[in-house]
């Protein structure tokens, strides 16, 4: 996906999650993908996100000061889970993701910033944030036990970052343990109709490739349920042929989000 699609994506993804505050109505609903957290710590949350990486697009730095990363001092009372806190919640979540879209395109692709990964830009920022806002768009929904769709075209696009950003060769430095996943014979695959992924854990590093090779375990279903499979948000929706233990080996290790 192109960088002006993933900027037109947080917006898109934004008022789809202010919908579904408005659809669930409760902000206090317990959101069981993110412990100790509500729907509106949840959405406080997202809207902190976006404004931190506006100040990334414009500046290239993360501000010094977040109040957003923990956001449970956001909502924590019920009192403040009002009926007339969920229009005023949903418009903030959106005029966030509008002024983020709108600093990234100003600012375009290519501009650097600073982040632990390699020739980082703009171009990462954008669609970090889309994908962010995808996923925290199916914590709500899950939680308030409204529809979720999504585009499979974006969820293909989801499990590509997953994989690049799964793969990074810092994961070893920072967790060494990690090492541990690699061994002979250890391949996974994530098989959807339109794509199968495979992670490839016998070498020297985690490596992955769009292929229909065999792997020690397989995981079949459409590209959003592989997705939120991947994120540990929903499970019920995929079958899986082979190593099972493999599979929750890998989820163990490999998880951010």
């Amino acid at each position: 996906m192109e960088f002006e699609r993933h900027c037109a994506l947080i917006v898109e993804q934004a008022e789809l999650l202010a919908g579904h505050l408005s659809e669930g109505k409760d902000l206090g609903t317990a959101v069981p993908s993110c412990p100790g957290w509500n729907v509106g710590q949840l959405a406080r949350h997202v809207g902190g996100a976006h404004r931190e990486a506006t100040a990334i697009a414009r500046t290239g730095e993360a501000p010094p000061d977040d109040e957003f990363r923990d956001p449970t001092h956001w909502y924590a009372d019920a009192s403040e889970c009002t009926d007339e806190a969920v229009p005023e919640l949903a418009g903030w979540i959106v005029d966030g993701a509008r002024e983020l879209a709108e600093a990234l395109r100003t600012a375009g692709p290519d501009v650097p910033i600073r982040m632990p990964i390699d020739e980082p830009t703009t171009r990462f920022t954008a669609r970090r944030m889309a994908h962010e806002t995808v996923m925290h768009r199916a914590d709500a929904a899950l939680a308030l036990g409204v529809a979720y769709e999504l585009d499979p075209e974006v969820a293909t696009d989801g499990i590509d970052e997953w994989m690049e950003l799964g793969a990074l060769p810092l994961h070893f430095e920072v967790h060494p343990w990690m090492r541990e996943l690699l061994a002979p014979g250890r391949m996974l695959k994530f098989a959807a109709p339109e794509q199968s992924w495979v992670v490839d854990l016998t070498g020297d590093a985690i490596r992955w490739r769009h292929s229909a090779e065999p792997a020690a375990v397989t995981v079949r279903g459409s590209v959003t349920s592989l997705l939120l499979h991947l994120y540990k948000r929903r499970d019920e929706m995929i079958e899986v042929d082979g190593d099972k233990d493999l599979l929750e080996y890998y989820r163990e290790r490999v998880s951010f989000g």
